[in-house]
C-alpha cells in the first residue's frame, strides 16, 4: 500500500490547456529582459540552457546574476489566477478520499503554491507543501531532491511513495529512484513514466492496478 503521494502544482493540479503556465514562462521571459538587461534574441537559448543545467530558469539566473529571489517570485507569479484556472470538482473528491499522506512537491515558491491551492479551493487536502527552498540546494528531477522530500516528510521507503508531474523528465527520474511514478497529460513516451493519467477519476483505479 502506498503511504505517500507526492503532487507537482504547475501543470499538474491544473491543465496544461489553461495556459496559466506558459502566462508564467512569458513572465519569466520579460524579468529575464526587463531586470537582467538581456535582449528578447538571447532570452530562449539562456533560457533552455538554464532548465537543462540547473533545474529551473531561476537557479540558471542565480548562478550568474545577483537577484532578489523573493522579488522573482512575485514578477513571474503576477498573474490573475482567475482568467487561466478554476477548481475541478473531480479533482477535489478524488483528493478528498485518497487515504495515502499528500505532499505538493514544486519547483515554484510557497506563496505561489498556496495561492493556486485556494484558487483551485484544494489548500486543506495536503499536509505539507514542499516548494524549491523546502529542497534546496537540490532540485526535481535530482534524486537528492527526492530523498530530501521523502526525509521532510518522514518517508523511508520510495516504493511506497508515488510521484505524479507534467514533466517527463521528473517522472523518468522517480521511476529510477524507486518511486511509483505517474506522467500527467500527454507529453512524453511510456517508458517515461510507470503509467500515464490524462482524467483524474482514472486515478484510484491506477493506483490500485500498480499495487496488485
Amino acid at each position: 500500500m502506498y503511504s505517500t503521494i507526492f503532487f507537482d502544482l504547475d501543470d499538474t493540479l491544473y491543465p496544461h490547456e489553461s495556459g496559466l503556465w506558459e502566462a508564467v514562462k512569458a513572465r519569466i521571459s520579460l524579468y529575464m529582459h526587463e531586470q537582467l538587461g538581456m535582449s528578447w534574441e538571447e532570452i530562449p537559448a539562456a533560457r533552455e540552457k538554464y532548465f537543462r543545467e540547473y533545474g529551473t530558469t531561476l537557479r540558471g539566473i542565480q548562478a550568474h546574476f545577483d537577484v532578489d529571489e523573493d522579488a522573482y517570485h512575485a514578477f513571474v507569479h503576477q498573474l490573475p489566477l482567475d482568467e487561466y484556472i478554476a477548481p475541478d470538482p473531480n479533482l477535489l473528491a478524488l483528493l478528498q478520499q485518497l487515504p495515502q499522506k499528500k505532499i505538493i512537491l514544486t519547483s515554484a515558491d510557497e506563496k505561489h503554491a498556496r495561492r493556486v491551492l485556494n484558487h483551485l479551493r484544494l489548500s486543506d487536502c495536503f499536509e505539507r507543501i514542499l516548494d524549491v527552498r523546502a529542497i534546496a540546494p537540490f532540485i526535481k528531477p535530482q534524486a537528492e531532491a527526492f530523498q530530501r522530500a521523502m526525509d521532510l516528510v518522514g518517508a523511508s521507503d520510495p516504493r511506497r511513495c508515488v510521484l505524479i508531474d507534467d514533466l517527463p523528465r521528473t517522472t523518468r527520474a522517480a521511476k529510477d529512484f524507486g518511486f511509483f511514478s505517474i506522467l500527467k497529460g500527454k507529453k512524453g513516451n511510456p517508458a517515461d513514466a510507470d503509467a500515464q493519467l490524462n482524467d483524474w477519476r482514472d486515478f484510484p483505479a491506477l493506483l490500485e492496478r500498480k499495487i496488485s
